[in-house]
């Protein structure tokens, strides 16, 4: 259901009010003075030229406007009166007057000391820019002095010297905001109205070694802040807040004559929107490239690039935040922006905000670089220029603003990156092992994330073993993290096998270990969850997740969900018989929603079980197109009304919905599934069908799945809450209409009796040895078993009793071999009751007890070290136990011994245990 249009408001005013920075302006012609430099790490996935890692930069006190380069150089400038050392690193503050200029490979200042000032009001540098020949540095601003040396807010720099010519006298009667330099020329844009007393409107050319001012004259109405030239230096490239370029109806971005002024190409209002201004522009050999900002609703704060041979828009970017700053460089265009909604480009949706971009200039997807700031001081934008320094032996993107902290750590104003070496690891992944049949375990994980590769590489280890069985390369950026998935099918009913995962970057960064998850295979196929996906689930949340914010997508399709504001996890008893748990909302603000982008272009069924107590209703299930913020647009739901009856609804128009006649707040499991297709809408509760229509259509969008809770604006009989409060379980959403059949068996199957484990680990044991026949050994954290001479194990288990209406099916034993070298045994090992007593601390070889002649089951095969190995047992000779105490032992005919961690070893996952899987008889 549609809502009112997005609202942009950056925190400040407009036009000649706001306090806006310099573009760099740098053109192809101004990076010339440089050494060849190698290409970046082919660590980085291509083509982005840096790593996303900050280096130690030195920090000013306040905000920078501008940057430029020179000769492994780098010149900032911007509002601030001191300089310090990175954080954490020594050294003393030094006086920096609105300017310094740092190696570009250290962050260090240099020798180089300029200060930058003026008789009244507050001096600021707005604009740096470089000649071509690498020697001279102009800057603009708002100053009347460098170092004593009368200027008026334009000064030429002696790069080799760090002076001001004295010669070069150019008059601004107000503030330049962005510069470009040719061999012979200087152009300016900014405030003023007047240059040397003569009328030049926002844009001016100067002569580049007096600064006599030239004839062009390119006058627009509002200020001007951007400049860039050609690569060919015939045209000048000019951005601003202006509505006219020499009378004529050019909005905020125009082409002009470099030599005349006069107009090549204008923009009429509407190519950029009308509250919305140009503040950075910047050109390759093939295109020229702006950076947008906007106040107000409907406004364009992205970029656009522009072919130089038509000079027509190649593309457009339409994120939201405005950005501050363009560079391309080897084929992408980075940015600097505070960007927080690219929904409108298929990427992430209105949220945090992102200051830090790179994208192809062929193109408008972001590409895998994800460097980031925060809004810092000022107005609050963050990140403001952006420029490349190239040395003999590396790259460094530099970037300046008004922030104060980068990559989450405190840094002021300025920082950079360099081409390599790339040393961040992949963020560690979130696993999640589950078996819902004898002969399969799935293991999934949500893609990782790295801050400059988007294609990692994962393995899979199973059981703590150091090899692993599983390897995978995917690709993920923030907002695309796709599930994956692993199935083993090297397994046993009643096994119980431990998985982690790790994720690896180009460069060989690898995560740490993802948390353990554990698993036991059943020695039955769980019916509801087997039906749920043989009839096509396409997303299934099972809510048997431990920990947030993953929720793992047991179908086919592997959407996975993200938890939001903290839901309670392993709810129980949930709704399905068996193990499985369920989710607990609080029906405030917890949610879960779809981490997958989708449509929903046909037929689609929702289930879900729900148990609540509520009379504020709530949204149970819903199709949305936001996730952290409430939906503009919302169908496809089914909500429970404040009385406890569902309303199930589309949207085309006009809402049609459907509505039960009972009310479902009564504190039990309910079963509801709600589906659309050719022949209509229909709602089943608890296996019956409750309501129908003939409404085929719905609202077509993109968006995100949701459960507990979404927008609610608008619908009939909406609730006191638009979140659920209560218990969720087992949600699944089809891409088809299941039939009444299909409900009605997966209610029936859902109280089916199903098996469930139990795992129980020693709480004693020992071994025996007959070399030392009066020795203990209960306290070692090792077990030993071999025929001669002879070792033998002991193991204890405290069996709990079954559950009612339950039988023991199946015993399984597990036990790891630890990390001696001669662990591993080639012999068959068995297991046999014991029949006399024993206690851990203290039987010896001596007063060993005696043991049953027919052994319970038989280890084969446990001949690697640091490995978990199992085998299954008699369960019949164990059922007479179960409530009680089971003795086992572990003996052997072979001269090859066998050493397993005990009880004692540091590690629970180590301690010999029981696998007990009860199910109906």
């Amino acid at each position: 259901m549609p809502r009112s249009p997005h609202i942009h408001r950056p925190r400040r005013g407009r036009y000649r009010s706001r306090a806006l920075g310099a573009v760099l302006g740098l053109t192809a012609a101004s990076g010339l003075g440089l050494v060849a430099a190698p290409q970046p790490a082919a660590a980085l996935t291509p083509p982005v030229a840096f790593t996303a890692d900050s280096l130690p930069t030195w920090q000013t006190n306040g905000i920078v406007w501008a940057l430029a380069q020179a000769h492994g150089t780098v010149f900032a400038g911007g509002t601030f009166s001191q300089v310090r050392p990175p954080e954490g690193r020594s050294g003393s503050a030094q006086d920096a007057v609105n300017f310094v200029a740092l190696d570009a490979a250290s962050g260090s200042p240099t020798s180089c000391k300029l200060s930058f000032t003026v008789g009244s009001g507050t001096a600021t540098v707005r604009a740096l820019t470089v000649s071509p020949d690498g020697k001279t540095l102009y800057a603009g601003g708002y100053f009347g002095a460098v170092n004593g040396t009368p200027v008026s807010s334009l000064a030429a720099i002696d790069i080799a010297t760090c002076t001001p010519k004295t010669d070069f006298h150019a008059a601004f009667a107000a503030t330049v905001r962005a510069l470009a330099a040719t061999d012979d020329t200087v152009y300016a844009g900014g405030d003023f109205t007047s240059v040397d007393g003569q009328s030049r409107e926002r844009f001016a050319a100067v002569d580049a070694t007096s600064g006599a001012l030239k004839p062009f004259k390119a006058d627009v109405d509002e200020p001007g802040r951007a400049l860039a030239v050609t690569p060919d230096g015939k045209d000048l490239v000019i951005g601003g807040d202006f509505f006219t370029v020499n009378g004529a109806d050019s909005h905020a971005l125009a082409v002009v004559d470099a030599t005349t002024g006069n107009n090549v190409r204008t923009y009429p209002l509407g190519f950029i929107e009308t509250n919305s201004v140009v503040k950075s522009v910047a050109t390759d050999a093939t295109g020229f490239y702006t950076g947008n900002e906007g106040t107000g609703g409907g406004v364009f704060d992205g970029r656009i690039a522009l072919d130089l041979s038509t000079m027509n828009q190649r593309w457009r970017d339409t994120c939201l935040g405005a950005t501050q700053a363009v560079r391309p460089y080897k084929g992408v265009l980075y940015s600097a922006s505070h960007a927080h909604d690219c929904s409108s480009v298929g990427e992430f949706q209105d949220g945090r905000r992102h200051h830090l971009l790179a994208e192809p200039t062929t193109g408008t997807n972001k590409l895998g670089w994800f460097p980031d700031t925060n809004d810092g001081l000022g107005e609050g934008i963050g990140p403001r220029a952006m420029t490349v320094s190239e040395t003999s032996d590396n790259q460094y993107m530099w970037v300046g603003g008004e922030f104060t902290t980068v990559n989450g750590a405190p840094a002021q104003g300025l920082t950079h990156f360099a081409a390599s070496p790339d040393v961040g690891a992949p963020w560690v992944p979130q696993v999640s092992a589950e078996a819902y049949q004898p002969t399969e375990v799935h293991v999934r994980w949500r893609a990782s994330l790295d801050k400059d590769d988007t294609k990692l590489t994962y393995k899979v280890y199973r059981d703590g073993g150091s090899t692993p069985v599983y390897t995978v390369s995917g690709d993920s950026v923030e907002w695309a993290r796709p599930q994956m998935s692993y199935t083993d099918k090297d397994v046993s009913a009643g096994q119980t096998h431990t998985y982690r995962v790790t994720a690896t970057d180009g460069a060989g960064n690898t995560s740490a270990l993802s948390a353990p998850s554990t698993v036991t295979v059943p020695s039955s196929a769980d019916a509801y969850a087997s039906k749920v996906v043989a009839d096509g689930a396409d997303l299934y949340w099972r809510y048997d997740e431990s920990s947030t914010p993953y929720a793992p997508d047991t179908s086919t399709g592997d959407h996975s969900g993200l938890h939001a504001n903290g839901a309670s996890l392993r709810q129980t008893p949930g709704a399905v018989s068996g193990s499985s748990t369920a989710l607990g909302l609080d029906g405030d603000n917890q949610y879960l929603y779809g981490a997958d982008r989708t449509s929903v272009p046909g037929a689609y069924s929702i289930e879900t079980w729900f148990r609540t107590t509520t009379t504020r209703g709530g949204k149970l299930v819903g199709f949305g197109d936001h996730t952290t913020r409430l939906s503009r647009n919302y169908d496809k739901h089914v909500y429970m009304r404040d009385d406890g009856r569902l309303v199930f609804g589309v949207w085309t128009g006009a809402t049609h919905t459907i509505v039960s006649p009972d009310s479902y707040n009564d504190g039990s499991w309910h079963h509801m599934v709600a589906t659309q297709g050719s022949s209509g809408m229909a709602l089943y509760v608890d296996g019956v069908r409750v309501g129908t229509n003939s409404a085929t259509g719905n609202q077509q969008y993109d968006g995100f799945w949701h459960v507990g809770g979404d927008n609610l604006n608008g619908w009939p009989w909406r609730p006191s809450s638009d979140y659920f409060a209560g218990q969720m379980d087992e949600t699944a959403i089809y891409p088809t209409a299941l039939s009444a059949a299909q409900v009605r068996d997966h209610y029936t199957l859902a109280s089916a009796p199903a098996d469930t484990t139990q795992t129980v680990r020693a709480s004693a044991d020992t071994y025996v040895n007959a070399g030392a026949p009066s020795t203990n050994y209960g306290g070692s954290s090792s077990l030993a078993v071999r025929g001669s001479s002879a070792y033998e194990t002991y193991l204890h288990f405290d069996l709990p009793k079954a559950p009612a209406g339950t039988v023991l099916k199946s015993a399984r034993l597990t036990v790891k071999t630890n990390t001696l070298s001669s662990a591993g045994s080639t012999d068959d090992i068995s297991v046999r009751p014991i029949t006399g007593s024993w206690t851990e601390s203290g039987t010896t070889y001596a007063d060993k007890p005696s043991l049953s002649a027919s052994s319970v089951g038989t280890l084969s095969g446990a001949n690697a070290t640091s490995t978990l190995y199992s085998t299954g047992l008699d369960a019949s000779a164990l059922t007479g136990s179960l409530g009680g105490g089971c003795d086992l032992a572990l003996t052997s005919t072979g001269t090859d011994s066998l050493w397993l961690w005990s009880s004692e070893a540091t590690s629970a996952q180590n301690t010999p245990r029981l696998t007990l899987t009860f199910g109906a008889p």
